[in-house]
């Protein structure tokens, strides 16, 4: 049996529900795509792979933060990870069906980044410059390869956690961290490129060398936001019910806030670094996203992805309390969302937010698919895992109060 009685028939009516939203979504998206295509779009589908550039970018950090938290679970050997540790196992199990998901992305290149255009190319000097790196096969060649990065580490990750599930060898442990120290360097590298790629290049005149370190951040944050939400969920089934003390909550919180923070400091930091050096090939990326009907959405990031998350999660009470941290938790999930989109489309809508459906349509499909596919990955294994020797003798006092 691989999750409790109790526990299948709710995930697989979510897992249903999540399908049908996904599928739904993504009809509505291509049909609106081809509407606005036929009606005015001179590229042809420009707007439908807009649209499913923003979903995507916010989908995936989901997938790809539960990797990252993962191993720095497994090198750290924390407490914190131990309830979470299905939830970001099934979350890294789901990277190759993101790959899968990229594919339309390859073939509306030409809609979506203006270096894939080769009159675009042909008519900008910095296009035709940075043509080297920036072009339709290369382009496809670093995506294969963060995404077989990607999968592997998962792949074997997981491999192992369902060995030591069935064998109790105590030596698995060591092997996961052992994986787990380069691993890390090697997402940092990977999601980095993937950020300057799939993101930055949205507007090729402009760089940032921080720009990958904030998607890093950005994709910790939403994994652990995710995780926390999840866990809550999840709580009320065996065997997660009654076997985790509120205070071990703290450490899912003191993460949670040290990834907001983190996340405050590297947008701060970039923000302050290109406002200081007042070049013209950087600064019209904030004049765009900083001032004008952009800068309501910044103050809204500001107010409640920073403050209202900084202050609540500086309260222990509220990080005791697994319904309360989780709705902190869902909250930033909700802002992740906002956050992604005032980084990814003010690159092809400078005058103000557009709030399309088509953008909601794609989110509700890329997600909803996701999703479907996530919870089909957490039906595979155990809720908690089974005979990791770093924990079994922590919850042996719990056992018998």
């Amino acid at each position: 049996m691989n999750s409790s009685d109790t526990v299948r028939p709710p995930i697989d009516r979510a897992q249903r529900a999540a399908l049908a939203f996904g599928v739904i979504g993504l009809i509505v998206a291509v049909i609106l795509g081809f509407l606005h295509s036929r009606a005015q779009d001179t590229f042809g589908w420009q707007e439908f792979f807009q649209s499913y550039i923003f979903a995507y970018v916010y989908c995936v950090a989901f997938p790809l933060g539960c990797l990252a938290v993962l191993m720095v679970h497994h090198l750290t050997g924390g407490w914190w990870g131990y309830p979470i540790r299905r939830i970001l196992e099934a979350g890294s199990r789901t990277i190759w069906f993101m790959g899968i998901l990229f594919i339309p992305i390859l073939f509306g290149m030409s809609r979506i980044y203006s270096w894939a255009r080769p009159a675009d190319v042909a008519a900008d000097a910095l296009l035709e410059y940075k043509s080297p790196y920036l072009n339709p096969a290369f382009f496809t060649v670093r995506t294969v390869i963060y995404f077989a990065i990607w999968i592997t580490l998962a792949y074997f990750l997981n491999k192992w956690s369902v060995e030591q599930d069935r064998t109790a060898d105590p030596r698995l442990k060591f092997r996961m961290a052992a994986l787990a120290g380069p691993g890390l360097v090697l997402w940092a590298l990977t999601a980095s490129g993937a950020a300057i790629d799939w993101v930055m290049s949205l507007e090729p005149h402009w760089f940032s060398t921080i720009y990958g370190m904030l998607f890093m951040v950005v994709n910790l944050l939403a994994a652990m936001a995710f995780s926390i939400v999840m866990l809550r969920v999840l709580s009320e089934h065996e065997p997660l019910k009654d076997c985790v003390e509120p205070k071990r909550y703290v450490d899912l919180g003191n993460l949670m806030l040290a990834f907001t923070m983190l996340w405050t400091y590297m947008s701060f930091s970039q923000f302050l670094i290109i406002w200081a050096g007042n070049l013209k090939d950087e600064i019209p990326w904030y004049m765009v996203r900083a001032f004008g009907k952009w800068a309501y959405v910044a103050v809204i990031l500001l107010l409640f992805h920073f403050f209202f998350p900084f202050f609540l999660l500086l309260q222990r009470r509220i990080k005791r309390r697994l319904r309360t941290l989780a709705m902190v938790a869902g909250w930033m999930v909700l802002l992740t969302l906002v956050d992604v989109y005032w980084l990814v489309v003010p690159s092809y809508e400078q005058a103000a937010p557009q709030f399309r459906f088509l953008d909601i349509c794609a989110v509700i499909g890329i997600g909803g698919l996701w999703l479907a596919a996530f919870l089909g990955q957490l039906k595979k294994l155990p809720l908690l895992p089974l005979h990791d020797p770093r924990f079994e003798a922590v919850l042996e006092p719990q056992h018998g109060d």
